[in-house]
């Protein structure tokens, strides 16, 4: 049997009945307002509108972000329209069939009107006042209030966010789509705040609204009982304000439930705990607060004419209470515990076990990388915690290997109970090369250079840079991203470290096996290209150096075909390394001034003056090497050359220098040390199709 096509206006059922919601809430609203309902229909649909603030009230509760619960304006806007339609219908109810007693409007609006009120209507318009005021007044202004300037926050702090998420993206911490995923949250907040700004006007419009119809409900039934149907004052001001008093309760009670939903919504403080939790956790905490307000609720108890027993009560499960907080809180917890017995057990003499031969076993290999971190960072590197380090470490050399062209050798994580607790030190061959502090817990607050005002919290510097910087709490994160601040966790302050130092000693990771995995792979897409050089024209360790060299001066190996095939070609006329790097760094000319210049065909450079350029040609010739140059003449160099490098930085250009090819190599390993940010490149390195822009001169004063 042939199935049935759907006309392609229909709404798309692949979600279930969901998909027709809206459509059937906006047919329902529209048919109270211009339909005839009866009293049983209102009774039903009153009681779904106090069935739906209540469950949107526990949903708010419940709710851990702010953006779990993203359809809230819309369902405000929504609850608010089905509120007014109810006071249409309603109000049509009372004006027809209100002379015929409380329950011509329904059950639920007589119910309100007696037994909540006592049949009292001067009762009732008070309390009807009241609500209203309280929902007007405090609620619905205070959340918009809220809603307006976490809007106007949300929108400062987006360049910030927005900055962190690249700077994750380009250190290799997050993959494209998680990156595109955090910028859609960002986005998303912004637009939320901003709607629930605009849908708090709405309560407020519905708070008036329902003062207005409740006016009009009692001046219209007054007149409609009186005049149309004969009845007295009396009866008539009793029967509709009762009835109309009724009919504004039971609208404004859904009415104040969904303002403090749209309170709570918007006033809470991101966290990965719901309401009920942090107030649990944070309002009982302290043992000293609840001892004292039991001291103080006591001492009200015993004043005469008090209500001794409820104050006495009252201050006795508050003792019980601050008495428990206080024995829970002086259990040790596990880790320190673990910490404290692991050290003592390492320090003391006594519980050393029998000294056994020493044994070749005893010789452990020295980790090519390591990471070690002090007790308090061990969530950031177990598994069975979910350590997010872990993650960011594997795309750390994920995102190494396929820009640098080889795989890093695998991080060795390990806890050093030397250090201390928010410790962690990086090793290299088993050498530190980097050690910092991560607060677990804490951001960090870093200063690129475009932050104003300062932050509460330890001052600090990053590890990874150098760059001004604070720790700071959760709750201020917002704040600082706002100020400028590039906001990171801990985790990601040892991730971006360790990035930077993986990069920097790329040349220290690249052994003969990483070279030879290299010819490994290749040799699977051209074997033959691989077979002619190693061994026959190269050997491993000759093609390693020059590998190296690369590295050292930041060039990528990402390109071992064009690499090979250069060394195939020359191989035969010389085996000295530097010849050969010098050699493969003209064929890679194009892929280094890419990479120093991205998406420009304008080079701008700096280059030698030609008098110094001639004393340096003449130095090459005396020594060879470079060994000719006067002391004096190699400290104006390096000054002259850090000026100029300082000048570039300042007009947001990368310092490079442009020489002759011979001076490139004596060049770039004297000043490598004492500007490593500056990088030297050859005029045959740069391709014909550039244009070169000489911004500064190199030379020598006089």
């Amino acid at each position: 049997m042939n199935s049935m096509k759907l006309p392609a206006w229909l709404p798309n059922m692949k979600g279930g009945a969901t998909s027709l919601a809206a459509p059937v809430l906006i047919i329902m609203l529209l048919g109270m307002m211009i339909l005839p309902l009866p009293a049983f229909v209102l009774d039903l649909f009153f009681s779904f509108n106090i069935a739906l603030s209540v469950i949107v009230l526990l949903t708010a509760l419940y709710t851990v972000k702010p953006l779990d619960f993203m359809a809230f304006p819309a369902i405000l806007l929504v609850s608010t329209m089905l509120r007014l339609s109810l006071n249409v219908a309603s109000t049509r109810v009372v004006l027809t069939e209100g002379h015929t007693g409380g329950a011509a409007a329904g059950k639920v609006i007589e119910a309100f009107g007696h037994f909540l009120i006592g049949g009292n209507y001067a009762v009732g318009i008070i309390v009807f006042i009241i609500l209203t005021i309280i929902n007007f007044t405090v609620v619905t202004k205070g959340a918009g209030r809220i809603a307006e300037v976490g809007a106007r926050f949300a929108l400062d702090a987006m360049p910030g966010k927005q900055m962190a998420i690249d700077a994750d993206l380009n250190a290799g911490l997050i993959p494209e789509d998680e990156a595109r995923r955090r910028r859609t949250e960002v986005a998303q907040e912004a637009e939320f705040y901003g709607a629930m700004d605009g849908a708090s006007k709405y309560v407020r419009g519905d708070a008036v609204a329902g003062i207005m119809v409740t006016v009009i409900n009692v001046v219209g039934g007054l007149l409609v009982g009186i005049l149309q149907h004969d009845m007295a004052f009396g009866d008539a001001a009793k029967t509709y304000t009762l009835l109309a008093i009724g009919d504004g309760l039971v609208a404004q009670i859904p009415s104040l439930i969904i303002s403090t939903a749209a309170g709570i919504v918007v006033s809470r403080v991101a966290s990965d705990q719901d309401v009920g939790t942090q107030l649990v956790r944070q309002l009982f905490a302290k043992p000293e607060v609840l001892y004292i307000t039991a001291v103080i609720v006591g001492g009200m108890g015993l004043i005469p004419g008090m209500p001794n027993l409820v104050f006495l009560l009252l201050a006795a499960m508050l003792g019980g209470a601050g008495y428990a907080v206080a024995k829970r809180d002086k259990a040790p917890k596990v880790d320190e515990v673990a910490a404290a017995a692991a050290a003592a057990a390492a320090t003391s003499p006594t519980a050393a076990p029998e000294q056994e031969e020493a044994s070749w076993q005893d010789i452990m290999p020295v980790d090519t990388l390591g990471l070690e971190v002090g007790y308090r960072l061990i969530p950031l590197v177990d598994k069975g915690q979910n350590g997010e380090l872990l993650k960011r470490i594997k795309g750390i050399r994920k995102k190494f290997a396929q820009e640098v062209g080889f795989l890093a050798p695998p991080v060795h994580i390990r806890d050093n109970l030397e250090l201390k607790p928010s410790a962690y030190r990086i090793t290299l061959k088993g050498v530190e090369v980097g050690s910092g502090e991560a607060l677990n817990g804490q951001f960090l607050a870093i200063n690129p250079g475009m932050a104003t005002g300062n932050l509460p919290g330890l001052v600090t510097t990053d590890p990874a840079f150098g760059l001004p910087a604070t720790w700071i709490d959760a709750g201020l994160r917002d704040e600082a991203q706002s100020m400028g601040y590039t906001v990171v966790d801990a985790g990601t302050v040892v991730a971006t470290h360790m990035n930077h130092l993986i990069t920097t000693h790329a040349s220290e990771l690249l052994g003969r096996g990483e070279v030879q995995a290299l010819l490994d792979h290749l040799g699977k897409e051209s074997p033959k290209l691989v077979e002619d050089l190693v061994p026959k024209l190269v050997s491993l360790s000759t093609l390693q150096k020059v590998l190296q060299n690369l590295l050292v001066e930041g060039v990528h190996i990402r390109d071992m075909r064009s690499i090979i095939e250069t060394l195939a070609e020359y191989a035969v006329q010389t085996q000295d390394p530097n010849e050969l790097t010098a050699l493969v760094r003209i064929s890679l000319g194009r892929a280094i001034v890419q990479q120093l210049f991205p998406g420009t065909n304008e080079l701008a450079v700096m280059t030698l003056d030609n008098r110094l350029e001639r004393l340096l040609m003449q130095a090459m010739g005396a020594g060879g090497d470079g060994s000719g140059i006067e002391p004096g003449l190699a400290d104006t160099i390096a000054q002259q050359a850090g000026a100029a490098a300082q000048q570039q930085e300042a007009l947001g250009l990368t310092p490079v220098l442009l020489v002759p090819g011979p001076l490139r190599p004596l060049l770039s390993r004297f000043l490598r040390r004492a500007l490593p940010q500056l990088k030297v490149l050859s005029h045959s390195e740069v391709p014909e199709t550039k244009t070169i822009k000489v911004t500064s001169l190199v030379g020598v004063p006089g």
